[in-house]
């Protein structure tokens, strides 16, 4: 799987970012071009939040237990996933406003690098590995793309 902390593979997801519009329909799913961005940042937000919400602790272990290895692991998400509650994005959503925001959080984890996250603790999924992180980062963003054809 591509390491999103590459130069070269983030600059491609930037570039695909970049040839979405906001009139761009999806392949599947209900989410519209600037909802789907939207959606893609929550995981950015709550990453670099000082004090993220966290799961209670049935609902943590109950993540960690069925839901990190679909998350972190290689397996590409299939199409129509559901989405966790935190993650819906309702009501509409300006387009270039989100679109900058991904690509902001997306160079902010190019200049903080590889080193910056080994170790590092997500709220839902506790410490992860920094190829956990990475598999995380491009695999949810990738297969967003790939729903909007781009």
């Amino acid at each position: 799987m591509n390491d999103i902390f590459d130069p070269d593979v983030t600059e491609a997801l930037i570039d695909r970012i970049h040839s979405l519009e906001p009139d761009t329909q999806p392949e599947w799913g209900s989410m519209n071009a600037a909802q789907m961005l939207a959606h893609c940042c929550v995981l950015y937000d709550l990453t670099f939040d000082p004090d993220p919400p966290r799961p209670g602790p049935i609902k943590g272990f109950l993540l960690k237990a069925f839901v990190k290895k679909a998350v972190v692991g290689e397996k590409p998400y299939r199409r129509s996933t559901p989405t966790a509650p935190e993650f819906r994005i309702a009501g509409d959503r300006e387009f270039h406003l989100e679109r900058d925001r991904l690509v902001a959080h997306l160079e902010h984890c190019r200049e903080l690098g590889r080193k910056h996250f080994d170790g590092r603790d997500y709220p839902n999924f506790g410490t992860l590995t920094v190829d956990e992180w990475s598999r995380m980062f491009y695999k949810h963003l990738d297969h967003h793309l790939t729903q909007f054809g781009v």
